[in-house]
Order: C-alpha cells, then sequence, then structure tokens
C-alpha cells in the first residue's frame, strides 16, 4: 500500500491531536472570553440558566472561559490531562445545549471538540506529554 512506509506511531498523532486541539481551543475560543471581563463572563455565564443554574452567571462565565484557555492550554502541554479535559467536556457539553436550545448558532463546533476531548480522556495524554515527562 502506498503508506505502508509511514512508520506507525501513536505518540506523536496524540501529540498533534492535543497540540491541535488544546491550542485552538485556548486561542481561538478561551483568550476572548478569559479577556473579555465580568460583562463578556456574565453573557457566557447566563447560558446556565438553561439547565437551571441562573443565579452567579459571571462565576460560571469565568469558570468555562478558565476552562477553555487554561484548559486548552494544559492539554496541549499533556499537564494536568484528565482534569483539564474533565473541564472543557463539560463546557463543550454546555456550549452545545446552549446552541440546540436557544437556536443562536451551531452546536457542531462545541460537539467536535467535545468528542475529540472525550477520545482524549479515554486514551490518555501518551509519552510525549509534561504529566508522562513529570510522571503523574
Amino acid at each position: 500500500m502506498i503508506f505502508d512506509s509511514i512508520k506507525k506511531d501513536t505518540n506523536l498523532g496524540l501529540l498533534l491531536l492535543r497540540l491541535g486541539a488544546g491550542l485552538g481551543m485556548a486561542v481561538f475560543h478561551g483568550w476572548g472570553k478569559i479577556t473579555g471581563g465580568t460583562g463578556a463572563w456574565a453573557e457566557v455565564g447566563g447560558a446556565t440558566a438553561l439547565i437551571g443554574l441562573d443565579f452567579a452567571p459571571a462565576f460560571w462565565g469565568f469558570l468555562a472561559a478558565f476552562a477553555e484557555f487554561a484548559g486548552g492550554l494544559l492539554v496541549a502541554a499533556g499537564l494536568l490531562f484528565r482534569p483539564a479535559l474533565f473541564l472543557l467536556i463539560c463546557t463543550m457539553g454546555m456550549a452545545a445545549t446552549m446552541h440546540i436550545m436557544t437556536g443562536n448558532g451551531s452546536p457542531e463546533m462545541a460537539m467536535i471538540y467535545g468528542l475529540v476531548f472525550l477520545g482524549l480522556f479515554v486514551i490518555g495524554p501518551g509519552s510525549y506529554s509534561a504529566d508522562k515527562s513529570l510522571d503523574l
């Protein structure tokens, strides 16, 4: 086959997935939210009212911004990998729910990121990660 000459390296594949998904989340989704301040956090956190959490929207919005920015960076580095992914999976679940329930925007990106993060959660960070280097 044409691809037989390509060496299979699962750890390199995991590194590429971590870098792409983690940095993509941090830069394209988290940065704007984390630097947006309390007004932006309250707007993002207002989505939690859809599931009955209608108090402290700025707090919930900050948690979402933190999960997207810091969690994305941690996933990319492979540091505190599964705790960061847990926060990101919850955030993507809430984002997809908001898009579906309100009809504002598409849930596609949240669902794709959520499934990639869930897959990474199951597989683990691979050998080329900070967790592996630190023996965590």
